[in-house]
């Protein structure tokens, strides 16, 4: 009888526990939900709309009116920053995540890109990997916790911003050089960055995104006078383009490590197979063994590691079908390891090009200016891994993930990070979404995420919070 008792009270114990994280799933899911349902995409979408919405669900939730604003340059380009209040004198932590979406054809997918459909155990949405899946487990969060009534020891300070995609509206630069009292921190934790990496949906490491390659795009031109296609020439312009694109697809940049990579590849090579660990240890000797680099560049991940990579991403050329093309272009898409400028691999492209006929010119940000000489700015210095941001992430992470060890990382993207980290605010790409090393949809087709994983992030950040800001 007595073992009866004990068993049904520990079924009306668990209870209500179990109808709180159902409440805060649903909660979770109808705010991603509505994140994806919004079209952010800069030709036709608006982050205003999604800023708004999520600020609507903040101050239903108790967030003061002046903690939760939504400001831009233009209408379509709003950001949302809403500030949790803390209750100590520390300096704030700034949280960003970037609202706007690349665009998504719905001939290229399976389903509708802007309906979020959830199946066989994911949920699908242009945004679901990058990066509306971690905004709304930030609003979800500060959500719980506001009604947990937990009081965080520093202000926690969130920015969900436009054009990290592209476009001419940064939110994350606009805010620095317009509202800088909005987002001024200590240091930013940047969920466009890390993660939990898996197989099979079972963990390996989890990373954190200690330093960034640098985001340059580069076009390369080729004009000539035309003429009839009856009349072919040697001297044609799309073929000069196709020889120098040709010589970029051969060309591999210089083999370099950071102290951001090296402890990448040391932490990496003790959980990888034998022969790929010992690749691992054997690039980190002096010097370091080139048969090892060779092998390991193989594998693209690695590869974009390990060197600076241009890849052309775009072509337009001719004007008629029965005519010589006057001009014939592409774009060079590079991510530039730090310590470079992009004026550097400028110039590296035009000795790879080694054509006087092929124009390398740089294509800013806004996709629209180009100019003969790219700027000279360095790729940001790898941040410092303070103890307290590096303690709680691999304490929640050993947790959650046991077995799978946190690994310090350099982003092979590009993120917002660039923004803050050049404004002299520290910043740590920390995710804690899974998702298989075989199955990254980031701007592709069906993008994708398991609920599993989603719901897992959710916890994470839950946790991860409270133990960086303190309070109770």
């Amino acid at each position: 009888m007595g073992t009866l008792l004990a068993c049904a009270a520990s079924i009306l114990f668990l209870l209500p526990a179990q109808a709180a994280q159902d409440d805060t799933h649903a909660l979770a899911r109808d705010i991603f939900k509505q994140l994806i349902e919004i079209n952010t995409t800069d030709s036709v979408g608006s982050t205003t709309a999604a800023a708004e919405a999520m600020a609507q669900r903040l101050r239903g939730a108790g967030f003061p009116r002046e903690d939760v604003q939504v400001a831009g340059p233009n209408p379509r380009k709003g950001n949302l920053v809403a500030r949790y209040r803390g209750t100590g004198p520390g300096r704030p932590i700034l949280l960003i995540g970037h609202l706007d979406v690349v665009e998504a054809r719905r001939s290229d997918w399976s389903m509708d890109p802007f309906q979020f459909v959830e199946k066989d155990g994911y949920f699908y949405g242009r945004g679901t990997q990058d990066m509306k899946g971690s905004d709304a487990i930030w609003v979800a969060d500060f959500i719980r916790l506001k009604g947990e009534g937990y009081k965080p020891a520093r202000d926690l300070i969130l920015a969900l911003t436009a054009d990290e995609e592209g476009g001419s509206s940064n939110g994350v630069d606009w805010l620095l050089k317009n509202h800088r009292d909005l987002v001024d921190a200590e240091f930013v934790l940047n969920s466009d960055g890390g993660g939990v990496n898996t197989i099979d949906g079972k963990p390996v490491f989890v990373t954190m995104d200690g330093s960034e390659k640098l985001y340059g795009d580069y076009q390369l031109t080729v004009t000539d006078p035309g003429g009839h296609s009856s009349i072919p020439t040697p001297d044609n312009a799309i073929y000069h383009l196709a020889d120098a694109l040709g010589r970029l697809e051969h060309y591999q940049f210089a083999f370099e490590l950071n102290p951001v990579t090296r402890a990448h590849f040391e932490s990496l090579a003790k959980v990888m197979p034998p022969d790929v660990a010992g690749d691992m240890r054997s690039i980190l000797k002096t010097p370091p063994d080139r048969a090892a680099i060779a092998r390991l560049s193989r594998n693209p991940i690695y590869n974009s590691e390990l060197h600076t990579t241009c890849v052309a991403t775009r072509l337009d050329a001719g004007h008629a079908n029965n005519a010589l093309p006057q001009m014939a272009r592409a774009n060079v898409n590079c991510r530039i390891l730090p310590g470079h400028t992009r004026e550097q691999i400028r110039q590296e492209l035009v000795r790879v090009v080694n054509d006087p006929r092929v124009g390398v010119r740089y294509l800013a940000n806004d996709g629209k200016t180009l100019t003969d000489r790219a700027p000279d700015a360095l790729g940001y210095t790898p941040v410092q891994l303070r103890e307290d941001v590096m303690k709680p992430l691999e304490r929640i992470a050993g947790q959650m993930w046991p077995g799978a060890p946190v690994v310090p990382s350099m982003s092979t993207g590009a993120s917002d990070g660039v923004y803050t980290n050049a404004a002299g605010l520290p910043t740590y790409g920390i995710s804690g979404i899974a998702i298989d090393l075989d199955d990254v949809r980031a701007h592709g087709r069906d993008e994708r995420v398991r609920t599993e994983s989603y719901y897992q992030g959710l916890e994470f950040y839950y946790r991860y919070l409270k133990a960086v800001a303190g309070g109770r």
